[in-house]
């Protein structure tokens, strides 16, 4: 493997190589010897109430590691950080909570192969088996699965039942609420302006991805069946005038709009619910928990399950270490009971294990749903076990998702179709990683 490819924006041909297999494997750092147990530093900004209590447990039970945190003030912070220790090679964390997509960030030369001492976790049955391609680029790993939160909805069931409308179990059935409940000023759904997470999602759930690995090449495909059948919902929703288009940028104001009974399906994930719970007043009790609406042709019930990695990066002195404490710290029971935080009475969701039935009830506020909080259960189990992840992110995805996010816009206001916006990604993507020299096909 040609060395000189490491860096800059050519990275993104050594992450083609890198992805077909021949990723060099970072040296696995000392065994605890006579001077003492070796040290994993870790990188987070989180808030010191919830990482102190992980690390005191894990030093309180392992002899020959130990866990350190150097808090770290924010996400461009650690960013920044991390590039600067890791092109000097000095002071090199092993773990550094995720502030990209893995395949990105090896395009930049910033993550260690951890595949080697991974691969053994994968044949435990610790993972739920959709976690690991957010810690994956091809496939070789370069960071510890981190999970993802389940996807479903919650609909204002009192503002469904007063105008007479179905619970809706599909894309299809979303429409012909909306039809039927904008007859009377309400809209199915919100679509923000700056937000194409409902496309991206969707286009997840119908088991598609915009780009792909072939060979030494990345493949590009914005107008998939997938892609379209995303885009075909999308443009019903829009073209009927059923979703709202409120801004997530005016949080108060969202909620508030939210609780007006205006607005009446929300697609969500576990780590939203307190929001609503502590800021909701007159819908507080209303809503249900439904499971995600499929694709009227789906063969199985799948949700979208794009999850991250708690990164280990190039020049960690101690692979296997830190590999083992990252294990841990996604999977262990001891992990996830010790994230237990008094004043909200909730743990960190354990979005990386199979069955995560043990902390669902924190999970779920105690008010939000009325009466049918009991559903709620039933309902994250399912989606947590259909959970899918063909999503491939590309080299140059970062720059892509901006454009988007500009296109998204236009897609709302009716400037132009989600088709045209999808042949405009088509030709933005190919010709920008042409533009950097990376091999494509689309």
């Amino acid at each position: 493997m040609n060395r000189t490819h490491v860096s800059a924006l050519a990275a993104s041909l050594t992450l083609v190589t890198a992805l077909t297999g021949c990723g060099a494997q970072e040296p696995a750092g000392p065994a605890a010897t006579a001077s003492g147990p070796v040290t994993v530093t870790w990188w987070s900004w989180d808030e010191s109430k919830f990482l102190d209590p992980v690390v005191a447990k894990f030093n309180a039970t392992h002899d020959r590691i130990k866990l350190k945190v150097v808090k770290q003030a924010d996400n461009p912070g650690t960013a920044a950080n991390l590039r600067n220790v890791v092109a000097a090679g000095q002071d090199v964390p092993c773990l550094v909570k995720s502030f990209g997509e893995v395949p990105g960030l090896v395009g930049e030369g910033l993550l260690a192969d951890i595949t080697d001492a991974f691969r053994p976790y994968t044949t435990q049955g610790l993972y739920n088996e959709a976690s690991y391609a957010g810690a994956k680029a091809g496939d070789r790993f370069f960071g510890i699965p981190a999970g993802f939160s389940p996807s479903f909805m919650m609909i204002n069931r009192a503002v469904y039942d007063k105008h007479g409308v179905a619970v809706p179990k599909t894309w299809d059935d979303v429409i012909a609420a909306g039809e039927k409940l904008k007859k009377h000023g309400v809209y199915v759904m919100n679509l923000a302006g700056e937000d194409p997470s409902t496309l991206v999602n969707l286009v997840q759930q119908a088991g598609g991805s915009w780009y792909a690995i072939e060979g030494d090449s990345w493949k590009v495909d914005f107008l998939s069946p997938a892609s379209l059948k995303a885009a075909d919902v999308v443009q019903r929703l829009v073209d009927g005038d059923l979703v709202a288009n409120q801004t997530y940028q005016d949080r108060p104001a969202l909620i508030s709009y939210f609780d007006s009974g205006k607005m009446v399906s929300l697609p969500t994930q576990t780590w939203q619910l307190g929001n609503y719970e502590l800021n909701f007043k007159k819908s507080l009790g209303d809503w249900q928990p439904i499971d995600l609406p499929q694709f009227a042709d789906a063969p199985a019930f799948v949700t979208p399950a794009h999850g991250g990695a708690l990164l280990v990066p190039k020049g960690c002195p101690h692979i296997e270490e830190a590999v083992a404490a990252g294990v841990w710290m996604t999977t262990s029971k001891d992990a996830i009971d010790a994230s237990y935080q008094q004043d909200t009475k909730q743990y960190s969701w354990p979005g990386a294990v199979p069955d995560p039935s043990p902390w669902i009830d924190s999970a779920v506020p105690e008010k939000l749903f009325g009466e049918r909080r009991g559903e709620a259960k039933d309902v994250i189990l399912k989606a947590t076990k259909a959970g899918r992840d063909p999503w491939v992110v590309g080299p140059n995805y970062t720059g892509v998702f901006s454009e988007l996010q500009d296109q998204w816009a236009k897609i709302v206001t009716k400037e132009i179709t989600v088709r045209q916006a999808l042949e405009h990604l088509q030709k933005f993507t190919v010709d920008d990683l042409k533009s950097k020299n990376v091999n494509v096909r689309g």
